[in-house]
């Protein structure tokens, strides 16, 4: 199955006493697909993974699959700073026919070296029967996965591609440069979408497409079928709206604009809490502005 496009990492919708929103997920997940998504990511950070417990994330997983039916890929978050966890984690997404890919970031807290990193998604890939797609996030994991690591891992016949969020544009530009042709080098940041796509990109794991799912999709097929007058138009509109769903931690931003848009109740699980009043002011503001509120 092919990985292209502009695929959502999803936000977790929560109830007022905690609960995962199972009715919000799947009408949720529907306007995705109807709204011209490329692919689905269950659980990642923006899906507030760290506060699930085993169950839970597995739960949420098995809804995108149930709802999706097959309409298009699905991409299931699988992380933990320990090893051997990951693995565990992998294989129990990898058993699910609904997974096509796994998406597994770089172990958090832990600070490996790169030997270290390697042995990691090594130990995961010869694990697993599941495509892998690499996340090298350091603002939120501590480490960087770098291109060198990168690309011994590439050799791996599991390890299919990356979700690149270091937000260095001359690291991802080696990393394109670097790894094989057929090796997939997705953007991890809304923002630096089209700038990924034009070093040999595939595409987009979006925070972004929370919001505008339409609306990141068309930019990036544009981009990616090189009509860059409107991927830019797309871009230049959506820019302030990509760029204010981190004015605080992630998901924070996007779920609140997603209550303004009445998609889901502005629930959250610690440590993620509403953000600040100032910052609510803001983010009406610039919802309003691109349209995605009235």
């Amino acid at each position: 199955m092919q990985l292209r496009g502009c695929g959502t990492a999803l936000v977790t919708p929560f109830r007022s006493n905690g609960a995962i929103d199972e009715k919000c997920l799947r009408e949720f997940v529907n306007w995705q697909i109807d709204s011209q998504i490329d692919f689905l990511v269950p659980c990642g950070t923006t899906g507030e993974t760290p506060t699930l417990t085993y169950d839970e994330w597995l739960r949420v997983i098995d809804i995108v699959i149930e709802v999706a039916a097959g309409r298009l890929p699905i991409v299931a978050g699988a992380t933990s700073n320990s090893t051997r966890d990951a693995v565990e984690k992998a294989q129990a997404v990898a058993s699910r026919s609904g997974v096509d890919f796994i998406l597994t970031a770089t172990p958090y807290y832990n600070k490996p070296t790169q030997e270290g990193i390697y042995r990691h998604f090594e130990a995961i890939a010869h694990a697993v029967d599941k495509p892998i797609i690499l996340y090298n996030v350091p603002g939120r994991s501590g480490a960087n996965i770098e291109p060198a690591t990168l690309a011994r891992l590439a050799e791996h016949p599991n390890i299919v591609g990356v979700k690149e969020a270091s937000g260095n544009m001359s690291q991802i530009a080696d990393v394109c440069n670097i790894v094989p042709s057929d090796f997939l080098v997705f953007s991890g940041d809304d923002a630096i979408t089209l700038p990924v796509i034009s070093l040999g990109g595939v595409g987009i794991i979006s925070v972004a497409s929370n919001e505008i799912p339409y609306e990141m999709s068309a930019m990036t097929r544009a981009a990616m079928n090189n009509d860059w007058d409107e991927a830019r138009s797309i871009h230049n509109k959506f820019l302030p709206l990509m760029q204010a769903n981190f004015l605080e931690s992630n998901p924070m931003p996007v779920k609140a604009v997603l209550a303004m848009m009445g998609k889901i109740e502005e629930n959250y699980r610690l440590p993620m809490v509403h953000v600040k009043p100032e910052t609510r002011s803001k983010l009406e503001k610039i919802a309003a502005q691109v349209g995605v509120i009235t």
